[in-house]
């Protein structure tokens, strides 16, 4: 990515993204050009393999959409690799303390703000053609916290002020099985959740967004300070269409 496409990431506009779960290059390929601003490709739950990532990023080369990759765990290996690889920016699953969030940053970057180790040779500088003369000019990934559990949402101001960290990423399906689980600790409803975030996110300066089910939902989210948008997924596309087709077809 070059400095232009990483400074647009931080734009403050709404940034329209899709989950990519199969691992497969051909739809990486096809999401990319179909004019999405970023590309989640995930390695949490996905069926997609950590090897499998790599041709999914030569895929998307030269496409205007911004990889995000999310790592199953916040290993410092797998956020290097991720990045090294060509990743535009990282997502990190289950951020619940300004610690957690700072040991994010640290696997990120680069010294003095991190302890990310250095590779001249890495694809994410052309294999080594493209490293830059100033090593002040290395883009700074982007960085997003999931906030997916009662605790990430109640330090959310404090996760959103740690530097580095760029977005507040909300997890809905995991933050509701949290608040449903352990009703006991759930001093929020859902809503009232989401409005900690954006707040803690505005608060900060930072983005929030969370992943949508359909495009009817952006608008509402939008207008609860949401930039940061995905909607659905590309395993969900597919499940759906396949099942509207043999729902029609059968009696």
């Amino acid at each position: 990515m070059h400095m232009t496409a990483h400074a647009q990431l931080r734009e403050p506009k709404t940034h329209l993204g899709t989950w990519l779960s199969i691992g497969s290059p051909v739809i990486a390929e096809l999401a990319a050009d179909s004019g999405f601003d970023w590309l989640l490709f995930d390695l949490e739950h996905g069926c997609g393999s950590e090897a499998g990532l790599f041709p999914q990023l030569q895929a998307i080369r030269g496409s205007a959409a911004a990889a995000i990759v999310r790592v199953g765990a916040p290993h410092p290996d797998l956020i290097l690799r991720a990045l090294d690889w060509g990743a535009a920016g990282i997502m990190v699953p289950h951020v619940s303390s300004a610690a957690e969030a700072e040991a994010c940053v640290q696997a990120a970057h680069y010294p003095p703000r991190g302890r990310r180790g250095l590779s001249r040779s890495a694809r994410a500088y052309g294999y080594g053609l493209r490293w830059p003369a100033d090593p002040k000019s290395i883009p700074t990934p982007l960085l997003m916290a999931q906030i997916e559990t009662i605790e990430g949402v109640e330090q959310a101001h404090e996760i959103a002020r740690v530097d580095g960290i760029d977005v507040l990423f909300v997890g809905p399906a995991d933050l509701n099985f949290d608040l449903q689980a352990r009703p006991g600790l759930a001093v929020r409803t859902y809503e009232d959740c989401l409005k900690q975030v954006a707040a803690a996110a505005a608060e900060a300066g930072k983005a929030c967004g969370i992943l949508l089910h359909t495009a009817a939902e952006l608008q509402s989210f939008q207008n609860l300070g949401f930039r940061w948008l995905a909607v659905s997924t590309d395993l969900s596309l597919l499940r759906e269409s396949f099942r509207q087709i043999a729902g029609q077809a059968k009696p």
